[in-house]
């Protein structure tokens, strides 16, 4: 092997080296970035939730009072068919 021909493969050796050098890098940059990505979804994930369960709170404490208020009218509807019944029943006798 010449000189020459010693340097062309020495060349080509350090350029695949460099090219595998670079590959390595943007493979854990990507790796980087992905897992800081993963990070902020998470960190989004725990917002949704938080802001999830403070909805379904509301939600249900609005379903609590909507219950209740339904049966205060059904009592307030029962009193007055009574009512209604027992003038009704007078009057026929």
């Amino acid at each position: 092997m010449t000189d020459t021909s010693a340097m062309d493969a020495a060349a080509r050796r350090l350029t695949q080296a460099l090219d595998s050098l670079q590959a390595a890098v943007a493979r854990k940059h990507e790796a980087e970035t992905g897992s800081g990505s993963l990070a902020a979804q998470i960190h989004i994930l725990g917002a949704d939730r938080a802001r999830l369960a403070s909805e379904l709170d509301h939600t249900a404490a609005e379903a609590r009072r909507l219950a209740d208020t339904n049966r205060e009218v059904a009592r307030r509807i029962d009193v007055a068919m009574n009512t209604i019944k027992t003038l009704l029943d007078e009057h026929d006798r």
